[in-house]
Formats: C-alpha cells, structure tokens, sequence
C-alpha cells in the first residue's frame, strides 16, 4: 500500500487490511487468523467493544462462527465478516442512545 488514503474510508480500508495483516503469519499460513492470532487480535485491538475476548470460550465461539469453511484459520473476507458486524452492532447500538444535543434539550424540558 504506497498510495496515500486521500478520504476518511480509504484510510479506514487501509487499516482494517494492515491490522489483519499484522496478526496473520505469526503462526502457519500468513494470510489466514489462527485462534492464537484471532484472540491476540481480539484483545488488542478490540479489547474495548469485546472486553471477553480473553475468555477462551468467546474467541472459540467468535471463530467456529467466522470460518465458514472449517479450516480452523480465519481467511482475510471471513475477518471483513467480523468487522462488518461489529460496526453494524456498534451503529444499531449508538442510533438507539440519545445524543449530546439531545440529553442537552431533555434537561432543558
């Protein structure tokens, strides 16, 4: 990746594909997830939006449901699956809190 993100979602794509990548190959195969690398990922990066992904039993439970080819590694699009998720979670989460301005006009009523 030489060229510069020039937008906000470039920049995102360009990190979500480096961060895969810093993980991957530490262990096997260096364009897939092992568990080791899935929960080393998981609590890295995601440690504040799944604060359970030292449990082994999540990260068991986070993998058997992203690799949907059974080969025990999580593939580049199999992590997308993930990320996709997480943002839809994260933005179904935030749409159902009132906003700053919002809280500011409830206190004013």
């Amino acid at each position: 990746m030489t060229k510069e993100p020039g937008t906000n979602l470039e920049s995102a794509m360009q990190m979500l594909i480096k961060t895969f990548h810093k993980y991957s190959g530490k262990e096997g195969d260096k364009y897939t997830l092992s568990r080791g690398e899935l929960r080393e990922l998981l609590t890295e990066e995601l440690g504040n939006y799944l604060g359970s992904a030292q449990d082994k039993d999540a990260v068991e439970k986070v993998m058997n449901d992203l690799d949907s080819n059974n080969d025990g590694e999580v593939d580049f699009t199999e992590f997308i699956i993930l990320m996709g998720a997480l943002t839809v979670a994260c933005n179904d989460f935030f749409q159902d809190k009132p906003g700053e301005e919002e809280k500011k006009e409830e206190k004013k009523e």
